[in-house]
């Protein structure tokens, strides 16, 4: 089979290895199509704190079932259109004994800290399998990963029913993420960012407001979308220090901050008007197989991605996915990887 490597930053070379078989508790899953995230743009310059090299990335697909170990039980069919998570956890320390494998103290994730999914054959554990419907298109099978972070950033916030909502940062997550919280009942939702493109795009998925806020300011974009009702939740998606700092300035007092965005640098935060506002500011991180399965059932209607969508590319020319991204910058949205 063909597998990607990544050597070091910018250098991926193409290996053709055996297949190895599924061991008893795995399945083995024919590799169909990947997504590039944020965070693999990161591995590919060498910013990502956490990845040694070499490393096969992908984490974000879709593909099918080849072949099922011996001791799985209720196995799925062969063929069968799936995904699976990628977190690797202990089980043993104490977040994963409170059920919140997701910040495990010893997380590993597949594409980062283990091996991904950038091969024709990928072998993983049957309970981190998830079933996607027949009827799935690639795109939504790659996609069912970056709605679950969406979905558990939404769930961190609790009840969005008739609640104005700010997202701040229009990019995948930041879209999806309003898109989810549209899906949960959100009364109304503005969308923020600095390019156009991205603020287009959101509008194209159904999103109430889009503003860009080189234009205007947070607190006039809020007044606009919302009146004199202002908001109460915010979800930060840009990673930017100047978008966390307008969000507690304009958030109504006693509102929410779920923390989305992966910052550069550690961010400065005005703490005085957070305890004098009693603003709450939370995080959030990956997500929980319930989330996964959600994210399938929000997927198979109720979200669209097919604006998020800008271009794909064969296996092979992985690399050249990174440069065009590289070469787009805000000018694009998602990119896919086609593997067979």
């Amino acid at each position: 089979m063909r597998q990607s490597i990544m050597d070091a930053p910018g250098k991926i070379r193409f290996l053709d290895v055996p297949v190895a078989p599924p061991a008893p508790d795995e399945v083995q899953i024919r590799v169909r199509q990947i997504g590039i995230c944020g965070s693999d743009i990161h591995v590919w310059h060498g910013h990502h704190p956490f990845t040694p090299y070499p490393v096969i990335q992908g984490h974000e697909f879709m593909g099918v079932v080849a072949a099922v170990g011996a001791a799985v039980v209720d196995p799925p069919a062969i063929g069968a259109n799936v995904t699976a998570l990628p977190q690797i956890v202990c089980g043993t320390c104490n977040p994963c004994r409170k059920g919140r494998f997701n910040i495990c103290e010893n997380l590993k994730v597949r594409g980062f800290q283990a091996d991904g999914c950038g091969r024709e054959f990928y072998n993983v554990p049957a309970d981190r399998l998830v079933p996607l419907p027949e009827a799935f298109s690639l795109d939504q099978g790659a996609f069912v990963e970056p709605v679950a972070v969406a979905v558990h950033a939404c769930s961190r916030a609790g009840d969005l029913s008739g609640r104005n909502v700010v997202v701040l940062g229009a990019g995948t997550i930041g879209n999806l993420i309003a898109q989810v919280a549209k899906a949960r009942g959100a009364g109304s939702v503005l969308i923020t960012d600095v390019a156009p493109h991205r603020l287009e795009v959101a509008r194209r998925s159904g999103v109430d407001h889009a503003a860009d806020v080189r234009r205007t300011t947070l607190a006039d974009a809020a007044r606009g979308a919302f009146g004199p009702a202002g908001f109460d939740l915010a979800f930060e998606a840009a990673g930017a220090e100047a978008s966390l700092a307008s969000a507690v300035a304009a958030i109504e007092k006693g509102g929410t901050i779920l923390i989305v965005g992966v910052y550069g640098k550690p961010p400065t935060v005005d703490m005085a008007v957070v305890g004098e506002h009693e603003v709450v500011l939370a995080g959030s991180m990956m997500y929980w197989k319930e989330d996964w399965l959600e994210a399938v059932r929000l997927l198979d209607g109720k979200i669209d991605i097919r604006p998020l969508v800008s271009r794909h590319f064969d296996f092979a020319d992985w690399s050249d996915a990174y440069r065009y991204i590289d070469s787009n910058g805000a000018e694009i949205m998602k990119v896919m990887v086609d593997v067979g």
